[in-house]
């Protein structure tokens, strides 16, 4: 290496040639390869290239400083003019304009180191104590009525979480304690408001703030503060900055958000969504009711006609039915019968009709004896003035008989023959 300083400083040197030996006398000092510097952030510019390119400075003096988007993951917040910051990186000669600087990997804010050592320390220790234990935190109740808020009564914080909480049920009651969530009495604020609304009516308590710097979430980081979350009778959900924001606060709270919002979400009830499940679950409660309720009716009336088949009214019902059936039928015959016996015995009368002779007296014949009252049914019989009987419907007659003469009355046109 003497040598080629030697050799250096022996020949004229071209502009690049001296530019590069410094740069490489930079890459062979091991300590400027990987320094921390201290300084207020100023010229800070955010190319559309993804670079930073910004000025970091004291009371005395500057240094200039880049860091290209491919380091960019070592930046947790936006930088602005008048940071305070601590640069971790390398530095280097930039060839082209003979100029050295600082090639950033990674940007934290000044005191974040010690306040991040602290923050570990004290979660730890808590940790130890059990205020995280999961078996210990209470339950966030399903159906709130009422959320108490303590968090900044101006800001987008309590906006969000009344927009959500009041899109997700019209009728959540939200109570407001003004708390101051940033600088010096924060903490005492918050704790104060948490105390406050655990003796009220609240079902729920929501603690938060918009994100920031861990110096800003600082206030939520306090171990007074998460003693009284942890000692607070009321559920309490912690939402603390933005998604990647944990404070201690985080830890001891029954629940983490990772927004206000979210936290709405978590302690809100979708209120439509719940009165439509209540709804159809009415309806399907009712149905089976009133199935419930048939079938029963069902089975009460088989028992019923059971009990009645088994009565002895019944049977004696039965019976009595069953005899006055056997005497319509009975009856039903005999009728058949009377009627059949009748008719044969109104036959058998019209044929002694035709045998009866008071019958054919009706008809206007006669019944003609002798005085002896011995029948006479032939004209041979009768001598001419012989005493004869007639007898007739309605009495009798004694004649004499006159001339006789035979003659066939029934056959019309015959002769006559005498007697």
């Amino acid at each position: 290496m003497f040598c080629m300083e030697r050799k250096f400083m022996d020949e004229v040197s071209s502009v690049s040639q001296v530019n590069m030996y410094i740069k490489n006398m930079f890459t062979r000092e091991y300590a400027l390869n990987n320094i921390s510097v201290r300084g207020e952030v100023s010229n800070c510019k955010y190319h559309s290239s993804g670079h930073i390119y910004f000025t970091i400075k004291d009371n005395s003096s500057q240094l200039s400083c880049v860091m290209f988007a491919s380091m960019r993951s070592g930046l947790g917040f936006k930088m602005e003019e008048g940071n305070g910051v601590i640069v971790q990186g390398s530095i280097s000669v930039y060839e082209r304009d003979g100029k050295y600087q600082l090639y950033a990997r990674k940007v934290t804010r000044d005191g974040e180191g010690r306040l991040y050592e602290e923050y570990e320390k004290m979660k730890k220790r808590l940790l130890a104590e059990g205020l995280f234990d999961a078996d210990r935190k209470k339950k966030i109740p399903l159906y709130a009525r009422s959320i108490g808020v303590v968090t900044a009564p101006e800001g987008a914080v309590i906006h969000d979480i009344c927009n959500v909480a009041g899109r997700r049920n019209p009728y959540i009651q939200i109570y407001l304690y003004p708390a101051r969530v940033q600088g010096e009495g924060a903490e005492d604020t918050v704790i104060k408001g948490i105390k406050k609304k655990k003796k009220t009516d609240v079902d729920t308590i929501i603690i938060g703030r918009g994100g920031g710097s861990i110096e800003d979430l600082w206030a939520f980081n306090s171990e007074k503060l998460a003693r009284a979350v942890f000692a607070c009778t009321k559920p309490v959900i912690s939402a603390v900055g933005h998604e990647t924001d944990t404070t201690i606060a985080d830890f001891a709270a029954d629940l983490r958000a990772p927004t206000p919002s979210a936290a709405a979400e978590l302690a809100v009830y979708p209120y439509k969504e719940v009165e439509a499940v209540l709804r159809e679950a009415a309806y399907s409660l009712k149905w089976q009711i009133n199935n419930i309720l048939k079938i029963r009716k069902l089975k009460l009336e088989q028992y019923q006609m059971s009990l009645k088949h088994l009565s002895p009214n019944d049977i004696l019902r039965q019976r009595r039915l069953y005899t006055a059936d056997c005497e319509d039928k009975l009856r039903l015959v005999m009728e058949q019968r009377l009627l059949a016996a009748r008719h044969q015995l109104e036959l058998y009368v019209e044929e002694l009709k035709g045998l009866s002779p008071l019958y054919k007296l009706q008809g206007g014949y006669s019944y003609v004896t002798d005085k002896d009252g011995n029948s006479v049914n032939s004209v041979s019989k009768i001598k001419e003035g012989e005493e004869l009987v007639l007898y007739m419907q309605d009495g009798q007659a004694e004649v004499k008989a006159g001339s006789v003469k035979r003659k066939a009355w029934f056959n019309y046109g015959s002769k006559e023959d005498d007697a």
